[in-house]
């Protein structure tokens, strides 16, 4: 069975700027949907109101067509990877598979740099290791749907190879949101893509879509 996620009727406004407006978005289960969009264009402002952290002027957001406020409220359904560090640098590896009841041998075997590393801090991790913790255990939740909010950033070219592996064997049981200013790896991983320009969301038809919004100039 498919699952739907569905925002719309999104109206955001600070003071007297207007930073989203009439948005539509569709994340379906066994898809990977890509939001493109420059910097302060409300990427991570639409993430947070479909997580439910970011009340707007007006919003509708439907899981299969039953409006979920607060979805962060109901792990089941939604996980959100946000742009900053959520772990705390003091617990260990251990401690992290245990709290997301996680398999670590899974993890240490695809990405064989954390051998050994089940007893280390998560603190002690580069950045980039700490990233791709974090996004491996949001990623691989039991979640009907994850929001990855920047998942390429700090990763290396081997990682992140690592990760669009996983993409493409977690959708088949999930629908998953990402957004990330190395646009060029969400255009490679999307089924479905999105732009963000002009306060709305435009549906990618076609490539030639993205210049023609004035997002970024693609070599053909």
């Amino acid at each position: 069975m498919i699952h739907k996620l569905e925002i719309d009727g999104v109206l955001l406004e600070y003071g007297s700027r207007r930073i989203l407006s009439d948005v539509y978005l569709k994340c379906e289960t066994g898809k990977v949907s890509g939001l493109l969009g420059r910097n302060g264009n409300g990427k991570t402002s639409l993430m947070n109101i479909i997580f439910g952290s970011l009340v707007p002027n007006s919003k509708s957001v439907r899981f299969d067509g039953v409006s979920v406020p607060k979805a962060y409220s109901v792990p089941a359904l939604l996980s959100y990877l946000p742009q900053f560090n959520f772990i705390p640098g003091s617990l260990t590896l251990k401690r992290v598979f245990a709290d997301f009841n996680m398999d670590y041998s899974s993890f240490e075997k695809h990405f064989p740099e954390f051998k050994s590393a089940l007893y280390s801090q998560v603190l002690g991790l580069s950045g980039g290791q700490r990233r791709l913790l974090e996004l491996y255990v949001i990623l691989k939740s039991k979640s009907k749907f994850v929001l990855l909010d920047e998942p390429f950033s700090h990763l290396s070219p081997l990682m992140i190879g690592g990760i669009k592996e996983h993409l493409e064997e977690e959708k088949k049981n999930k629908g998953i949101l990402i957004t990330d200013h190395l646009y060029r790896h969400v255009i490679d991983a999307a089924d479905d893509l999105y732009l963000l320009a002009e306060e709305n969301v435009h549906l990618i038809k076609h490539i030639a879509d993205i210049e023609r919004l004035g997002y970024a100039h693609l070599d053909h």
